[in-house]
């Protein structure tokens, strides 16, 4: 039975997991509304089965409101800003305001609000603020993303290389379409209510393999070359991250480094049903990138 009307609310459908997870409903016929910033932007949402449109903002009380009309369950994720932990923390306020029965934060692995990486600091402070709400919950936190790989694309093309600060640490990276497949269950069955569930792929690996992996399935060698924090914040400037996300990425990186994102979760198995992409398999599927 469809309802006429969608109880669930995606907010950031056009990101990497929430694109991903308006795909997977629009697969199974399941009617969502998607909260979008411009319209325009949102095209090939539109096409999606079941999809129905409203733009949004997080700085328009009024847009939130009518977002939320008639809807039982949030899919909560905001673009990287400066802002992210205040329009999130405001949202929540909002969402028990409006009638939400649960809602789905997507957070980050290892999310601690003493954490020195201020990502997993914001995440924490905002999963606290829900659990206060009285909103039952659930908190998907995932570790590094493998689509993550793809901002490296130009220079693993044209110079077999890529550079980042990890060392030999090893990373349960994790494909975002696992991460989607965990949010699809959460939102439309029961029983995941007031959970945290940490979503990893299924092995640790270290930078030096990611490359390894690379060359066996491009046919050529790929290098990982490991670089210093200010080489690497140098470089995320120069081609126009902000300095508080290049800082932040870099405390990122450093909690890589020190060996703090190398668990093996069977969350996605668990709620899913089935095994979570290796990192090879993202690698064959999205060899185009890469040549």
């Amino acid at each position: 039975m469809t309802h006429s009307q969608p109880t669930i609310l995606v907010i950031g459908a056009t990101g990497s997991v929430g694109s991903a997870l308006a795909k997977q409903l629009g697969d199974h016929n399941i009617p969502f509304r998607a909260m979008v910033r411009n319209l325009d932007l949102a095209k090939t949402l539109k096409q999606l089965n079941g999809a129905e449109l409203v733009v949004g903002d997080f700085k328009d009380k009024q847009s939130i409101v009518s977002a939320l009309k008639g809807i039982e369950k949030v899919f909560l994720v905001t673009n990287s800003s400066e802002e992210a932990e205040d329009l999130q923390c405001n949202f929540v306020y909002s969402a028990r305001k409006n009638g939400v029965k649960h809602l789905v934060k997507l957070s980050q692995f290892a999310a601690d609000v003493n954490s020195p990486v201020r990502f997993l600091r914001y995440h924490a402070v905002v999963e606290q603020k829900i659990r206060e709400s009285g909103l039952q919950y659930t908190f998907l936190r995932p570790n590094l993303f493998m689509q993550g790989l793809l901002g490296f694309a130009e220079p693993i093309k044209y110079q077999q290389q890529f550079f980042a600060t990890a060392g030999n640490a090893k990373i349960s990276l994790v494909d975002i379409r696992d991460i989607a497949a965990v949010a699809l269950k959460v939102l439309t069955t029961a029983g995941h209510e007031n959970h945290i569930y940490n979503i990893t792929g299924p092995e640790a690996i270290t930078h030096q393999e990611i490359a390894k992996i690379l060359s066996q399935v491009m046919g050529r060698e790929i290098r990982y070359i490991n670089v210093s924090d200010e080489e690497m914040q140098s470089a995320l400037l120069k081609v126009g991250f902000p300095a508080w996300q290049a800082a932040g990425l870099i405390e990122d990186y450093a909690h890589y480094a020190r060996g703090e994102a190398a668990v093996i979760s069977n969350a996605v198995e668990e709620v899913t049903g089935k095994a979570p992409r290796k990192f090879i398999d993202f690698v064959q599927e999205y060899k185009s990138a890469f040549e």
